[in-house]
C-alpha cells in the first residue's frame, strides 16, 4: 500500500469531517420520517456503509481478528450513542460535544497508549476544544420536539459516550495502521461495519429493525450509508496510516461546522450566543494541528 503524504492526508480528513457532517442532519430526518429510533438508524448505516464498500475491496484481504472485532464494536456503541444524543438534544449540539470531546480522551490516550506528544499546538488546542466544549453545554438549545432540560442533559451524556468511543476507535486503527502490514482501510472498514451491525441487531430487533419506509426515508438511508459511512470512513481510516490519532481526532472537528450549519438551515435549531461561541471555540482548536499537517 503506497504511503500517503502528510498533505494528502489532511485532505482525507477534511473530506470525511465534511461528508460525516451530513450523517446527524439525515438521522435527524430518518427520526422525524417515523419508526425509525437511534438503533435502527446505526444498523442500517452500517449495513448499507458495508454494501457500498464490499464492491470496491477487489483482491484485498479480510482481517476479522481481534482487534477489528473491538473497532467494530467500538463503532456500534459511538454511533448508537451519537444517534440517541441527536434525538434527545439536536444535530448542532449533539456533533459538537462529540466532537470536542474527542481530541480530549484521544489525546490522552495517544499520550498514555502510543507515545504520542502534544506539542505546545496541540495543549492549545485541547484547551479550545474544552473551554468550547463548556460554552457549548452552557448554551445547549432544546432539540425541536426534544423533552426538556433533562433531554438536553441526557443528550450531553450520550454525546460523551459517542465521544469516548470514537477516541478508542481511532487509537486502535491509528495503532493499527502503524503495523508492518496494517491491512487494506476499506476493508477495515467494511469489516468493522459489519462487526457493528452484528453487534447492534439484538438490540435494534428488539424494537423492530424494519420499519415503515417510504422513499424518502430509503432515500435518506441510501444516502447515510454511502457519503457519512462508506465515503467518509474509507478516508478515515486510510489517513490513520499516515497522521497521529490526536491529528485527526482535532482535524475532525470541522465536521462540527458542517452539522451546526445544517441544523440551522435545515432542522431550525438555534443555539444560542455561548453555544455559538463554543462552536467558534471548536473551529479554532483544528485550525492550529490542521494547518500544522500541512505544513
Amino acid at each position: 500500500m503506497t504511503q500517503l503524504s502528510i498533505r494528502r492526508a489532511t485532505g482525507y480528513v477534511v473530506t470525511a469531517a465534511a461528508a460525516w457532517g451530513t450523517g446527524g442532519a439525515a438521522g435527524s430526518l430518518l427520526f422525524a420520517a417515523g419508526g425509525f429510533d437511534a438503533l435502527d438508524v446505526t444498523f442500517w448505516r452500517f449495513l448499507l456503509g458495508a454494501a457500498f464498500l464490499l464492491p470496491l475491496l477487489g483482491g484485498a484481504s479480510w482481517r476479522l481478528d481481534r482487534h477489528v472485532l473491538v473497532v467494530g464494536a467500538g463503532m456500534a456503541v459511538y454511533q448508537a450513542a451519537y444517534f440517541a444524543a441527536i434525538a434527545r438534544s439536536g444535530v448542532a449540539v449533539a456533533t459538537v460535544i462529540t466532537m470536542g470531546a474527542t481530541p480530549v480522551f484521544t489525546a490522552l490516550g495517544g499520550r498514555l497508549l502510543l507515545g504520542e506528544r502534544l506539542g505546545r499546538s496541540g495543549l492549545a488546542a485541547l484547551l479550545a476544544a474544552l473551554t468550547g466544549l463548556a460554552l457549548l453545554m452552557a448554551g445547549s438549545p432544546e432539540a425541536p420536539g426534544g423533552s426538556g432540560a433533562g433531554g438536553a442533559l441526557g443528550g450531553a451524556g450520550f454525546a460523551l459516550l459517542s465521544a469516548f468511543g470514537y477516541a478508542g476507535v481511532t487509537l486502535l486503527s491509528r495503532r493499527l495502521g502503524t503495523a508492518e502490514e496494517p491491512g487494506d482501510p476499506l476493508a477495515t472498514a467494511a469489516a468493522g461495519f459489519l462487526v457493528g451491525a452484528a453487534c447492534v441487531l439484538p438490540f435494534a430487533l428488539a424494537g423492530g429493525v424494519l420499519p415503515r419506509v417510504s422513499w424518502e426515508s430509503a432515500a435518506l438511508l441510501a444516502f447515510l450509508g454511502a457519503v457519512p459511512t462508506a465515503l467518509a470512513y474509507g478516508l478515515f481510516f486510510r489517513a490513520l496510516t499516515a497522521l497521529s490519532a490526536t491529528t485527526v481526532a482535532i482535524v475532525s472537528l470541522g465536521e462540527a461546522a458542517f452539522a451546526a450549519l445544517i441544523g440551522v438551515a435545515l432542522l431550525g435549531e438555534r443555539p444560542g450566543p455561548a453555544g455559538w461561541a463554543g462552536c467558534a471555540l471548536l473551529l479554532l482548536a483544528g485550525v492550529f494541528p490542521a494547518r500544522r499537517a500541512r505544513g
